[in-house]
């Protein structure tokens, strides 16, 4: 679809509310990749914290910083260092004084399909949070919820205050997640997934697409799509051995052919996964039954 026409573009550069304690900036950045864009989230009121600044893009920068004016940035919180997520930190931090906090430093030479999803070598945090670690303001409290997978360093932020998740790329509100070796693992990937089902939060915010307001069904199916592709690669292969584009060719043909790239990356994903797990082999560019 055209992107220009999607209702969200009336929001590219706009601070709009999600909830009494999360606002949400979208990044003039669409594409078949990034949906309608970043989406950059501030959380709580006078003093706040902002999650994925977003691209190192000047004009959503200077919106942003125009729209808390009168107001103190505490932190800014990074999920993961995708280079649409993490590289508008350093100006952020210069602009307000706020700490750069949230996942590890991660970077990686990316041969994939997705310049915007190259690894930020800019991106030097103050303070790096594990699973369980906290930073609070007036009214709000975020916790770090360790989510590999989609990459290595991926977190996930709960907002105790309003049983709110940021997810990041870990859960999106248009799309299945790219898990892209070799620092993307499916194994990790539904681990992560599962380990979501155990908590008690009402909605999810995305990084990218609308918000989910019944995230466990959500991850049920999220869980039973990954589950379905396996099942899929699985009688493909039982049909003799298959190249990863021959068979992205047959699983994906309904899906923009601009995503298949990326899609070949997640069934690489499944394959290694498998292979692990003793059910298939890899003989140059074919893969088998084992």
């Amino acid at each position: 679809m055209d992107l220009s026409q999607h209702p969200d573009a009336a929001a590219w550069g706009r601070l709009q509310p999600r909830s009494p304690l999360v606002r949400r900036l979208l990044a003039h950045n669409p594409s078949p990749f990034t949906y309608t864009g970043t989406g950059t989230f501030v959380v709580g009121t006078g003093t706040v914290a902002v999650i994925d600044p977003g691209p190192a893009d000047p004009d959503h920068i200077a919106a942003l910083l125009a729209a808390l004016e009168g107001e103190t940035v505490s932190h800014i919180v990074i999920t993961h260092t995708h280079m649409d997520h993490s590289p508008a930190a350093p100006a952020v931090q210069a602009a307000t004084g706020a700490r750069i906090v949230g996942c590890a430093p991660l970077v990686l030479s990316d041969d994939g399909p997705r310049a915007d999803a190259g690894f930020d070598a800019s991106y030097a945090p103050d303070q790096v949070l594990a699973d369980g670690d906290s930073i609070a303001g007036p009214g709000w409290t975020l916790t770090a919820v360790a989510t590999p997978g989609h990459t290595s360093n991926h977190l996930c932020f709960a907002l105790a205050e309003e049983k709110a998740l940021f997810t990041g790329d870990h859960v999106m509100g248009w799309s299945t997640t790219v898990v892209a070796p070799p620092d993307g693992d499916m194994a990790a990937y539904m681990a992560s997934l599962k380990k979501l089902l155990d908590r008690d939060d009402v909605i999810y915010h995305p990084t990218h697409g609308d918000p989910v307001s019944d995230p466990q069904r959500f991850v049920r199916g999220l869980i039973t799509h990954r589950k379905q592709r396996e099942t899929q690669i699985l009688k493909q292969l039982a049909e003799g051995p298959r190249t990863i584009p021959a068979m992205v060719a047959v699983m994906y043909a309904m899906v923009d052919p601009r995503l298949h790239p990326a899609a070949g990356r997640s069934v690489l994903a499944h394959l290694i996964d498998l292979a692990a797990r003793g059910t298939v082999s890899a003989a140059g560019d074919s893969w088998s039954l084992t």
